[in-house]
């Protein structure tokens, strides 16, 4: 064998043990790599659900206990599970629409009211009122300034036995009061206290 032929032949042993320590390297660093992968804690999120309205929010783990129930013409219900102030001098009222009937049914259009700047933005909670008995005030359903109320909107039909989280927000009352009487077209009224 040539000195030439030798030097190549080193060359190539060289570029393969180079090569295979660069291999070995590697999948050394890929399993530390993956180890730490699995190590890590997994994350969990609840994923979310989308309202009649189309808006998201995330489920709940379990549904809260209704404050008041509200009941409606054609087997739909109105459970109200919050009705909490905020710093903002707000009142928002959350809860679940349901169809307690055997069959779908689209949700009663008086819901959304008479007023015709709310009757422009489809079907909607915006109808709703608290009456403060004490104070001697109703409270209706904030809305924005082009006149959409601030409560769960495209509200249609419910299947049977299905429901919809729906929102209403309002202005809140003065601290002092307490309890308020929740009324939505077409459901009876509900005494719902405040927190």
């Amino acid at each position: 064998m040539s000195v030439r032929h030798a030097t190549k032949a080193g060359r190539g042993v060289a570029a393969v043990a180079m090569a295979a320590g660069l291999v070995l390297g590697l999948t050394g660093c890929g399993g530390e790599a993956q180890q730490a992968q699995q190590d890590k804690p997994k994350a969990t999120t609840a994923a979310p659900q989308k309202t009649a309205g189309g808006n998201t929010q995330p489920q709940s783990e379990e549904p809260a206990e209704p404050i008041a129930v509200l009941k409606g013409q054609d087997g739909f219900q109105l459970a109200i599970t919050s009705a909490d102030r905020d710093a903002g001098g707000f009142l928002t009222v959350k809860g679940s629409l349901k169809n307690t009937s055997e069959k779908g049914r689209a949700i009663p259009a008086g819901t959304r009211g008479d007023e015709t700047e709310v009757l422009k933005h489809g079907n909607s909670l915006g109808g709703a009122t608290l009456v403060d008995l004490q104070g001697k005030k109703r409270y209706y359903v904030l809305r924005d300034t082009d006149g959409r109320p601030l409560t769960t909107t495209g509200l249609d039909i419910l299947g049977a036995g299905a429901s919809a989280e729906v929102f209403m927000q309002f202005p809140a009352p003065p601290p002092t009061t307490t309890e308020v009487s929740l009324q939505l077209p077409t459901f009876d009224p509900a005494t719902i206290k405040l927190s």
